[in-house]
């Protein structure tokens, strides 16, 4: 069903599970299916057979491709709900089924938030029709990081947070204090100014920046609660900035950039340092730096970003392959050569 189709109470009982459930995430959120608003979306809720309490539900994003004419549908982090209860992942499961008949779909695609070394989980979901992608070459771009690294804040204080980080990464935030950089909190007249920023940091790191229009959507669906803007400042100058996103019980690293003056200043760890706390002051049990790239390469274009990031000492984390159903072979195979085609213009351009 759509969001507007729900009750109130079904709304607030939604939401409820939504948030206090171990595998919350912003992605499965019903502010974040409306971010997406390029695509349309349903929600699948499963209900317990006796005491009808909600026991599981998705996000599901459908989107039209012209060209073939036919739906993908996307599930961003899949699923919130118990990863070993059977029962229900069968549940929902039929539901997809029944979506893709209702929406003629060519493959249903999601990637959720599992440990790859959950093997229960694997066998069951490749037992009820499930298949896992590949590490191949041949695929473009996952549609989310597959290796991502994650901080426990359960029960810390934010002077034990502090401590356990790379000995160089506390100097590099005690720097930055000692030369004068000051932190603002953002509102939404400022994120032009973060998106000169982001565009700042594209042009320097060579990758894709979505147009201003696309962040203050995501303030609009998931602010000012759920989400903040905070400016690293010089001499009342934004030199850096970050944009996290808080819900449930979690602190994402959702986008950041800085300048390309006064980096020296180090403002990119002391932003660092103050999402955490954000997420420390509202009790969140993790903060997610999202993807890490780099890690086995050392020659690897993003190898030093991981290196930033890996000093903060959180756990690196492999999370499970994107599991699909296809539904047309045929569509599929046509969508697999396209995609073929665009990686190798995509090449060419960039050689």
């Amino acid at each position: 069903m759509n969001i507007n189709n729900l009750s109130e109470s079904e709304l607030n009982e939604l939401q409820n599970f939504l948030k206090s459930n171990p595998k919350s995430h912003f992605m499965q959120s019903l502010e974040w299916a409306k971010v997406k608003s390029e695509w349309q979306h349903e929600i699948l809720i499963v209900r317990h057979k006796k005491s009808n309490k909600i026991t599981g539900c998705m996000t599901v994003l459908i989107r039209k491709l012209p060209v073939l004419n036919r739906n993908m549908m996307y599930a961003p982090r899949g699923f919130t709900c118990d990863p070993h209860d059977k029962e229900t992942l069968l549940e929902l499961t039929n539901r997809v089924k029944e979506l893709a008949q209702k929406y003629k779909a060519f493959i249903f695609k999601m990637d959720p938030d599992i440990s790859n070394s959950d093997a229960e989980f694997k066998i069951y979901m490749e037992s009820i029709g499930y298949k896992f992608s590949r590490n191949t070459p041949k695929t473009i771009r996952r549609m989310q990081p597959k290796i991502i690294e994650r901080i426990t804040l359960t029960n810390k204080t934010e002077e034990e947070l502090l401590k356990s980080f790379h000995e160089k990464h506390r100097y590099n935030i005690r720097l930055a204090i000692k030369k004068g950089i000051t932190l603002r909190e953002g509102t939404r007249e400022d994120l032009p100014i973060f998106y000169d920023i982001m565009k700042t940091t594209e042009a320097r790191n060579n990758f894709y920046v979505r147009p201003l229009s696309y962040f203050e959507r995501i303030w609009d669906c998931m602010g000012p609660e759920q989400v903040r803007l905070i400016f690293a400042e010089y001499e009342g100058q934004a030199i850096a900035a970050v944009l996290p996103i808080k819900y449930g019980n979690k602190v994402w690293y959702l986008y950041g950039g800085s300048s390309n003056k006064h980096r020296n200043l180090m403002p990119n760890y002391l932003l660092q340092f103050e999402m955490m706390k954000w997420g420390i002051k509202n009790k969140c049990d993790i903060y997610d730096f999202r993807g890490v790239s780099g890690i086995l390469h050392p020659n690897h274009p993003q190898r030093g970003v991981y290196i930033f990031k890996k000093g903060f000492n959180g756990d690196i984390i492999e999370l499970v392959n994107e599991l699909t159903i296809v539904f047309n072979p045929f569509v599929n195979w046509m969508f697999d050569i396209g995609e073929s085609i665009y990686k190798f213009i995509t090449k060419f351009k960039n050689n």
